[in-house]
């Protein structure tokens, strides 16, 4: 049968058509597929830097540039489109005053322009999916004349001769790291806190004892910041809280771990141990920057002997794990070892306790509540306590009341209008006595700074 050639060009042409059609709406629909959503945008202040995190449904191309007169840090985001409402987003304590958005490159791609309260210094890099999270771009903005790490108040240690022993309480996780999530999207990183804070009134309040909270609001920290935080305060003790959660809801109690610079004494403290050192996978540490990249360099600069504080975190740990034994439930009884990032600070005895499982529906009612957050704090304290006042530092006010005086100091805390002559008078001690054991070396004093009074 033939067909006339004008049916076969007519034939053929239409062909053509279609197929053009048919490329048209794949490279549309390639194009469309390209385009990145943006559906999360978030804005963290901490005492160190201003965290932005761009929660991306695949990895993006970007750039990052400054201008000035004014201030300003200019994000362009390739392929992506917006989802979110940036007028709702809160920028109190950040160096940011305004953010604004557009559309660029026939709207295939994002610009955000952050309106800047001063020059800052930005790093910015894409982290990977983990565990809840998708793929996040990280901007951090680092203010040009704010320290890169938190201010710490200067310790006593080397001025007095009855120093207060110094406790650094870490909070574990913080800020965009939640931790583990349990029923009723209970944070870890809320319980800790909540524990932490009563830990610190508690040392407060007790003579011879200084708390310092390494996390003092929601923020991400590095697990190695973290010990360094605890060392420039000049910590005697670090002790890191967490409430995790494990495979499986039955696994409830709380543990007590040390550092083992060798394995695990158990697959629970293993697996414990990894989970925990993602941490920083999880917040974000390194990876590409705009300046150096010293963060990456961080990992392997503590592999160091710990068998002194390793000695004497253990038996610390053990006090603590028996007051805990007391209001709650234990997971192990004994203190068990694994290598967590948090705990290598080989000057440092140092505890990681589990005050128990987040992912255990029952234990997890507990942990939420204020009382049962307070009972856990006062085990601990109690064990901690102990373990110090039965080795106390040397130097300390610990020491000198384990020396024989016991009769141990009253406390005061200094008020407006006090001066040193009137305290000595009040408490009828020597003025010298009470600048020589208090460490002054000058009369000057401070609205609540406090001054051990020795008997008269």
């Amino acid at each position: 049968m033939r067909f006339p050639v004008e049916d076969i060009r007519s034939n053929l042409t239409l062909l053509k058509v279609l197929l053009l059609v048919v490329i048209m709406c794949l490279c549309t629909a390639k194009v469309s597929a390209a385009v990145t959503k943006i559906d999360g945008l978030r804005v963290r202040p901490s005492p160190e830097r201003t965290r932005i995190v761009f929660d991306l449904g695949q990895p993006v191309d970007h750039k990052v540039f400054a201008l000035s007169n004014p201030h300003r840090l200019v994000i362009d985001i390739e392929s992506a489109e917006l989802k979110v409402d940036i007028g709702r987003l809160q920028l109190d304590g950040t160096q940011i005053r305004a953010i604004r958005t557009s559309k660029r490159n026939k709207n295939q791609d994002v610009r955000v322009v952050l309106d800047l309260l001063g020059e800052v210094h930005p790093r910015s890099f894409v982290l990977k999916p983990i565990m809840q999270y998708g793929d996040r771009l990280v901007i951090d903005l680092y203010d040009k004349d704010r320290p890169k790490t938190p201010v710490v108040q200067k310790s006593e240690k080397s001025l007095t001769q009855m120093r207060d022993v110094i406790v650094a309480i870490d909070a574990g996780h913080g800020g965009d790291d939640p931790g583990a999530i349990g029923p009723g999207k209970l944070y870890e990183k809320d319980v800790v806190f909540g524990i932490a804070t009563n830990l610190r009134r508690m040392f407060e309040k007790e003579s011879g004892f200084r708390a310092v909270l390494v996390r003092e609001g929601d923020y991400f920290i590095a697990l190695r910041q973290r010990t360094e935080i605890a060392r420039k305060s000049q910590a005697d003790v670090f002790l890191s809280i967490h409430a995790d959660a494990f495979k499986t809801p039955k696994v409830s109690g709380a543990s007590v771990y040390a550092i083992s610079q060798k394995g695990a004494t158990s697959e629970t403290a293993r697996w414990l141990a990894e989970k925990e050192n993602r941490s920083d996978l999880i917040g974000g540490v390194g990876s590409v920057s705009l300046d150096d990249k010293d963060d990456l360099l961080a990992g392997v600069l503590l592999d160091l002997s710990m068998t002194a504080s390793l000695s004497f975190s253990l038996e610390m740990g053990n006090e603590v794990l028996t007051r805990l034994g007391r209001v709650n439930k234990l997971h192990k009884k004994n203190v068990e070892q694994a290598a967590f990032a948090v705990l290598k600070s080989p000057d440092i005895p140092s505890l990681l306790i589990e005050t128990g499982y987040i992912s255990n529906p029952g234990e997890a009612r507990k942990l939420g509540t204020r009382s049962h957050q307070k009972k856990l704090a006062k085990a601990i304290f109690n064990g901690v306590r102990s373990s110090m006042q039965s080795n106390p530092p040397a130097g300390s006010y610990l020491a000198w009341v384990k020396q024989g005086n016991n009769q141990p100091a009253v406390t005061h805390v200094i008020e407006r209008g006090d001066t040193l002559s009137e305290i000595a008078s009040r408490y009828r001690v020597s003025f010298k006595r009470l600048k020589e054991i208090n460490g002054l070396r000058s009369d000057t004093i401070r609205v609540g700074q406090k001054l051990k009074i020795p008997p008269g």
